[in-house]
């Protein structure tokens, strides 16, 4: 499997390889890659935490088994910039271990270059949901 860095790496490359407003575009086509969730937890939204940070309605869980980490996000089709960085999150995240999750890195939403196209608020909604993962991948892994 290719780290946490790599992946990172490589999308943050797409990224900067763009103009301003074709980084809005690529992030609006990540958003439709994000994976829809498995029926043990589309029926039981109870079991999801809401992301506070986001100003649209952003849900996620954790797993740890066996030490691997798999993450389940949601975001509403009619916010897919959120749902962009939701499925960011979801492609670099899913699946590593929890030491790799814990590791990832904090400036993430820094080197996506997207600060010239969206606002701080929303780079603050992807922090926010980052930070839950870890906390989640911590509790379940402690």
């Amino acid at each position: 499997m290719t780290s946490i860095e790599s992946k990172l790496d490589e999308l943050s490359a797409d990224f900067a390889d763009l103009g301003v407003r074709d980084r809005l575009t690529l992030l609006l086509e990540i958003a439709g890659e994000l994976p829809s969730l498995p029926e043990r937890y589309a029926d039981h939204p109870d079991l999801l935490e809401r992301v506070e940070e986001c100003q649209s309605p952003v849900y996620l869980f954790v797993e740890v088994n066996g030490g691997l980490v798999n993450i389940f996000l949601t975001a509403p089709e009619e916010a897919p910039t959120t749902r962009g960085f939701a499925s960011i999150l979801h492609q670099l995240l899913d699946g590593h271990t929890v030491s790799e999750v814990l590791n990832a890195p904090e400036d993430l939403p820094d080197r996506l270059h997207l600060r010239e196209a969206v606002s701080l608020l929303r780079i603050n909604g992807l922090r926010g949901m980052l930070n839950r993962i870890k906390r989640q991948v911590r509790e379940k892994s402690a």
